[in-house]
């Protein structure tokens, strides 16, 4: 990798070489050699990696994966539906702030960020509050790297006949599950994320017969999700507006490599095999996870911060990416601690080289 440093975040992430050489060449918005052969394909690609079920199709949305969210937020809820938000981290939080933005009622259960929510507590909320129409959880939180047992969620929305929204940002493509076996009715991922593409666009992977519904009910002209469905659908493959069509073209490319790799199962091997390495090096460092490992995710793990008083986080980040290595400051709310992800194009090796680095960057144990 020709690369000053791996970045061991959450994403954008370190990409191959090969994923980003497919940036080099220009394309036409309009030309089939793009819209059928390039982003067609995509779209079907990311139906099979999501499910074995009938009745799903996919849709692509410029910008950010928040850009994602916001789309499948504003669209699919009516004015008269109510979203409840299971919130146990920011990305949860970003959705219930996405709902308040566009004055979408909502209602959140917000437990302590290193725990999993209750579903008890969840169940309460739905038989107390029946105008509540559709439920949303992050699958993977990378605010802690915590890993939220979604099936059960979904299984008690389809309970109370909720439509399920699942932000499967940081898991898609990189943790083996099927949305259909779930009952999801929505899952929104991104480009730059677990695929190992780079940013651009995000995508919305959707049961048809409730996409169908959402026909008028965005709250944004960009972000309607059902216009922009309906475009690739009647149009083979063309967005409404200008593509993001290189970074289209590499995550086209980070498809095949997802499959030469062995797919979704053999990826999250090698992110296990990544998290399980890092832990135990960290560990054998002094350093303690901020979760019970039961809880975590092979996405991204949070380590508290050493005590020492000489420690400060962003000489440690700079003694680091000096050595190779791009680390995430924490953003938990209570605790003093810093993130280091295992996704992208990064192997075990690679983490053993971080543990080195770890080492001789502590300096506040040198005295």
């Amino acid at each position: 990798m020709n690369n000053d440093y791996l970045l061991l975040t959450p994403g954008p992430l370190s990409t191959s070489t090969t994923v980003r050489q497919a940036m080099l060449k220009d394309w036409c918005t309009w030309d089939d050699e793009y819209n059928k052969d390039i982003v067609e394909v995509i779209r079907r690609k990311l139906v099979t990696l999501a499910t074995q079920h009938q009745g799903y199709t996919s849709v692509l949305m410029q910008g950010s994966g928040t850009a994602s969210v916001e789309a499948t937020i504003g669209s699919v809820i009516p004015a008269n539906g109510k979203l409840l938000v299971i919130d146990n981290g920011a990305y949860g939080a970003r959705i219930a702030q996405i709902a308040h933005y566009l004055n979408i009622p909502c209602v959140t259960v917000t437990p302590v960020e290193t725990q999993h929510p209750d579903l008890a507590d969840v169940e309460q909320v739905l038989m107390q509050d029946p105008h509540i129409s559709h439920v949303a959880i992050v699958h993977c939180e990378t605010t802690t790297g915590m890993l939220n047992p979604v099936a059960s969620f979904a299984s008690l929305a389809k309970r109370y006949h909720k439509v399920v929204i699942l932000d499967a940002m940081s898991s898609f493509g990189g943790i083996p599950f099927d949305i259909g076996d779930m009952g999801v009715d929505f899952m929104i991922s991104s480009a730059n994320k677990c695929i190992q593409g780079v940013p651009g666009f995000g995508f919305v992977i959707a049961k048809q017969n409730e996409l169908e519904t959402c026909q008028g009910q965005a709250r944004s002209l960009s972000l309607d999700l059902y216009d922009q469905w309906q475009c690739m659908q009647n149009n083979h493959g063309k967005w409404r507006f200008t593509s993001p069509t290189h970074t289209v073209r590499a995550f086209y490319q980070a498809l095949i490599e997802l499959e030469q790799e062995g797919g979704i199962p053999a990826r999250h091997l090698r992110y296990k095999t990544n998290q399980k390495t890092l832990v135990a090096g960290m560990k054998a460092l002094g350093f303690t996870p901020l979760l019970d490992e039961k809880l975590h995710s092979p996405i991204i793990t949070s380590f508290y911060s050493p005590q020492h008083s000489d420690y400060q986080f962003k000489q440690f980040y700079q003694q680091l990416k000096a050595k190779g290595f791009v680390i995430y400051p924490g953003k938990v709310s209570n605790a003093d601690c810093f993130r280091i992800g295992n996704i992208g194009e990064v192997y075990p090796q690679d983490i053993e080289r971080l543990i080195e680095a770890v080492r001789h960057a502590m300096y506040w144990q040198q005295s």
